[in-house]
C-alpha cells in the first residue's frame, strides 16, 4: 500500500471507514463482526462482552463498571490511558473517541482543573459520545469533557495546547498517517507526550486481505509496518520514542473466533496465522521542549 494514498482513494477510504463506524454507532452492542466483539454478540462460537475484551487489554473492572453505559463497544486494541500516566489539571485530546470509552476514563484523572477532548469524524460516534456525557457527571461530579467533530489529520484543537494526545486502535484507519502525527505535533505543548495504542504490522499483508472493507473498519487493512511508525514519529520531530509489542489482543482475537480474524487467517500463508503479521502497539513519544 502506498504510504500516502491519492485524494480520490483517500476520500473513498475515509467514507467507507465513516460509514462502517456509523452502522456500529446506531448498533444496540459493539462491533461485531467488523473485528471486535460486541456487547450482546459473540466473537465466532465463543460467546465474549466487550468488558471481557477490555480486561484482557488491562482495564480494571472498577473502572468498566463506572463507564456511561455504552461508552465500550469493544473498539480498542489497547489501553492507552494506563500508559500515558495523566495528571491533574492536564488537558488531553483522543483522537477518534468514539462513544467516548477512553475518555470519561481520563477524566477523573485530569480532575476538575483538567479537561479531556474527544475528536471523532462520524456524527453518530459524537451524538453517542454525548449523550453519555450526563451520565458521566451523575457519577463522577465532573464536568470537564466534551466531544468535538473532525478527521484526526486536521484537529479542531489550537495550536500548542495540549499536555497529552492519547488514541485507541484508530490511526491505522487514516489514509495519511504522517499527516495525523504531523498534526498530533503541532497540538501538543513542548514536552507535551503521547501515548496510543495501534494496530501494526510485522510483515506485509496479503493484497486479498487489503481489499477487505471489514478489515479497514476492523482496523487491520489501514495498519502500516512498525518501522514505519517509527519512521513517521521521527520525521514528526518526536522524540524519546518507545514502540512496545502487545502480541496479545491479536492472541484473544484468535482464541475468542473473532469473524473478522477468521477471513484474515483463510488469505494468509499456509502455517501462518494473523499473529505472525499483525501486532497491537504502544506508542509513547515527547514532543521536545
Amino acid at each position: 500500500m502506498e504510504e500516502k494514498l491519492n485524494h480520490d482513494v483517500a476520500e473513498s477510504v475515509r467514507e467507507r471507514v465513516r460509514a462502517g463506524y456509523a452502522e456500529i454507532a446506531k448498533a444496540d452492542h459493539g462491533v461485531g463482526s467488523h473485528g471486535c466483539c460486541g456487547t450482546s454478540s459473540c466473537c465466532g462460537t465463543k460467546t465474549v462482552t466487550v468488558d471481557d475484551l477490555a480486561r484482557t487489554m488491562g482495564y480494571a473492572e472498577a473502572d468498566l463498571a463506572k463507564l456511561p453505559e455504552g461508552a465500550n463497544m469493544g473498539l480498542s486494541c489497547g489501553n492507552p490511558v494506563a500508559i500515558a500516566s495523566l495528571r491533574p489539571g492536564e488537558v488531553v485530546v483522543d483522537l477518534g473517541s468514539g462513544g467516548g470509552f477512553d475518555v470519561f476514563l481520563a477524566g477523573p484523572r485530569v480532575g476538575r482543573t483538567g479537561r479531556v477532548i474527544g475528536v471523532d469524524m462520524t456524527p453518530d460516534m459524537i451524538s453517542k459520545a454525548r449523550r453519555n456525557i450526563e451520565s458521566y457527571h451523575e457519577h463522577s461530579g465532573l464536568d470537564n469533557v466534551e466531544f468535538r467533530l473532525g478527521e484526526i489529520e486536521h484537529l479542531p484543537v489550537a495550536d500548542g495546547s495540549v499536555d497529552a494526545v492519547i488514541s485507541n486502535c484508530v490511526i491505522n484507519l487514516s489514509p495519511d498517517k504522517r499527516q495525523v502525527w504531523r498534526d498530533i505535533a503541532r497540538v501538543l505543548k513542548p514536552g507535551g507526550r503521547v501515548a496510543v495504542s495501534d494496530l501494526a504490522l510485522l510483515r506485509p499483508l496479503p493484497a486479498a486481505v487489503l481489499q477487505m472493507v471489514s478489515a479497514w473498519i476492523g482496523c487491520v487493512a489501514g495498519a502500516v509496518l512498525v518501522s514505519d511508525t517509527e519512521r513517521y514519529l521521527r520525521e514528526a520531530g518526536f522524540v524519546d520514542i518507545r514502540l512496545e509489542q502487545k502480541p496479545d489482543y491479536i492472541a484473544s482475537m484468535i482464541e475468542f473466533e473473532d469473524p473478522l480474524y477468521q477471513k484474515i487467517a483463510a488469505e494468509l500463508p499456509t502455517g501462518t496465522n494473523p499473529a505472525d503479521f499483525i501486532t497491537s502497539l504502544n506508542i509513547a513519544a515527547r514532543k521536545p521542549k
